[in-house]
């Protein structure tokens, strides 16, 4: 391997770490440099934007340790057989890096993942000393994401928990035939055991901090996982089940989509075309009603065309139009979970229509000044003065709620 300079490293290993999604640094604990204290924080504003769920811009030093790896998933832009200029970041260069960016106000924290260079056990081990070094070394306090191995050992994956705010673990596809398929040197097992080891041990950690103040914090802020969408047939239905099953036995903070980029020399059973980014935000969509709006795996599915979303409408106004026999809903009387089905009604206007309605009766024009937009929920909803008669069952709804498209003109007069 040439000789690179750690500019040349960096424009190669941030350019290659730029396909992994999970980068988004919300829910971890706070901690800060204020009153001259170490180096760093988790706070404030601060190069990788990602944004938290309650908007605050993240940004990040997101890089690979290294792109060269002893694995062939067909997928990877970084995989063994593949045509790219490969480079290779020492620890104490990724250390230097992350404190003088820092120190910059460029970021305020790490996203830290790697390619397999000589084993699994090796790869992890440099990462772990990367964030032992930072924590320990050099007292640093802002936000550190490792991407763990499954394949290493399982007291190497802890110790990354214990120097990490968030683990994460990527699942890759959906469908383990689709892994073994296109990523035959990785296990669905040993992926999913590699899980269920770190839920255990936030947990534990959890339960630790409760008895004893002075136990250490472990992942404080959980783990996550990715998954690729479009690189293999399995279809949006078979996604949203393997998400929901996730959450369900290993705790997970967030799944992430990833729409399949198509690569370079790539294998011929990879598709030629990548899917529609669409797709990928219909299951971001989809992932949110799972997750804030009390839809169980299996509605959402209810919602889609032979097992994929709809790409022109949203999962939750394609289930109501499907469902219709539960509309309209009385916005006065309902509970939260029939109102949190209301196409155009979010969790915060739910939440204003539920405090709003102890006071007094609302009506359509109240309504109007508590949500974004009447027209979408009209058809659903009833409340004093409104009543949406035959408007719900109207074949041609979907093109009354949803706006027409229209082509945007460059030089358009004003």
């Amino acid at each position: 391997m040439a000789q690179l300079d750690t500019r040349q490293k960096l424009a190669i290993l941030a350019d290659a770490a730029k396909y992994d999604a999970s980068c988004a640094s919300s829910g971890t604990s706070k901690r800060n440099s204020a009153g001259g204290k170490g180096v760093g924080s988790t706070e404030g504003m601060g190069i990788c934007h990602a944004y938290a769920p309650d908007g605050r811009c993240i940004s990040l030093l997101k890089i690979l340790l290294t792109n060269s790896c002893i694995f062939d998933c067909h997928y990877c832009i970084n995989r063994k057989s593949s045509n790219v200029r490969r480079a290779r970041f020492t620890v104490s260069e990724v250390v230097d890096l992350t404190l003088n960016f820092y120190r910059r106000n460029y970021i305020e924290g790490l996203f830290l993942s790697s390619g397999i260079i000589g084993s699994s056990n090796y790869t992890m081990e440099q990462l772990v000393e990367i964030a032992r070094q930072l924590r320990e070394v050099h007292d640093f306090r802002g936000y550190i994401h490792l991407k763990t191995i499954p394949d290493a050992d399982p007291e190497l994956v802890r110790l990354a928990g214990l120097h990490a705010d968030r683990v994460s673990i990527n699942v890759e596809l959906p469908t383990s035939r689709g892994l073994k398929r296109l990523a035959p040197e990785k296990d669905e097992g040993r992926i999913e055991g590699a899980m269920s080891h770190m839920n255990t041990a936030i947990i534990d950690g959890r339960d630790a901090r409760k008895k004893y103040k002075s136990a250490p914090k472990f992942a404080p802020a959980g783990q996550s996982t990715q998954m690729i969408v479009g690189a293999d047939a399995a279809k949006d239905g078979d996604i949203i089940l393997k998400a929901s099953s996730l959450y369900n036995r290993f705790s997970m903070r967030r799944v992430y989509y990833s729409a399949f980029s198509p690569i370079p020399d790539a294998s011929a059973v990879l598709p030629l075309k990548s899917p529609p980014l669409m797709r990928e935000h219909r299951l971001y969509q989809s992932d949110w009603l799972m997750r804030f709006y009390g839809f169980q795996p299996r509605e959402v599915i209810a919602a889609s065309e032979d097992g994929m979303l709809p790409l022109d409408i949203d999962p939750k106004l394609a289930w109501a139009l499907k469902f219709r026999e539960s509309f309209p809903v009385d916005v006065n009387r309902a509970p939260r979970d029939m109102l949190l089905r209301v196409p155009g009604l979010g969790t915060k206007a739910v939440g204003a229509i539920l405090k709003s309605r102890r006071y007094r009766n609302l009506r359509l024009d109240d309504l109007g000044r508590l949500t974004q937009s009447i027209r979408k929920i009209r058809p659903f909803i009833s409340c004093v003065g409104w009543q949406p008669t035959r408007l719900t069952d109207r074949e041609d709804l979907k093109s009354l709620i949803v706006p027409k498209k229209e082509q945007l003109e460059l030089f358009a007069r004003t």
